[in-house]
């Protein structure tokens, strides 16, 4: 009698352990899955990020060159290959363009990457104002503009980097910072001096 009772405990048990194993198999397998699903979240969103902000950089460029171009042919540095009024509107085109590019950064970035967008939008628009007379100031006034625009860009790219989590650092002793490249003076016969 005792061996019968024996062989249903010994069932029981062997059921309960193949009831286990598959909770166990069950619960495993959702986590992992769960994990999955997160990571391939996090990399779509990264992804995303990414082009947001290379979409940015790219659009603040843009506006720079040619706030560039119309303060050099204003200021008689380049020869006027076009009207102001043309310059003017593509200069608001690619403002426009900016604009959209910041939207984006609005939505995707973290808390650090839209405070150094902010800082590289006013540092950006003191270019565009002084390249379009909206404000005044001498040639180095404009230099220093630029200076500040690229340390804004370099500070954005910081943020950036590590928002996206990546390794390494644009600034400090490896990268010291870069000044503006300008092209040597010319003597009054138009040949460059060293």
């Amino acid at each position: 009698m005792s061996g019968g009772r024996m062989g249903a405990a010994e069932q029981w048990v062997t059921i309960a352990a193949v009831l286990l194993g598959a909770l166990t198999t069950h619960l495993t397998t959702y986590a992992m899955e769960r994990q999955r699903k997160k990571h391939e979240l996090v990399t779509r969103w990264d992804s995303k990020k990414l082009e947001a902000y290379e979409g940015y950089v790219d659009s603040v460029r843009a506006c720079i060159f040619l706030a560039v171009h119309l303060y050099e042919c204003r200021e008689g540095i380049r020869e006027r290959d076009k009207p102001d009024s043309e310059m003017l509107a593509e200069m608001s085109e690619a403002s426009r363009f900016r604009g959209r590019a910041f939207e984006r950064i609005m939505l995707l970035a973290g808390d650090d990457v839209v405070e150094a967008a902010h800082e590289l939008n006013a540092v950006a628009l003191q270019v565009d104002w002084q390249a379009n007379g909206k404000v005044d100031g001498s040639l180095e006034d404009w230099r220093e503009r630029n200076r500040a625009v690229f340390r804004a860009i370099n500070e954005f790219h910081e943020a950036a980097r590590v928002d996206l989590g990546v390794d390494g650092s644009l600034s400090g002793e490896r990268h010291p910072e870069r000044d503006l490249l300008l092209p040597s003076p010319q003597r009054e016969d138009g040949a460059q001096t060293s």
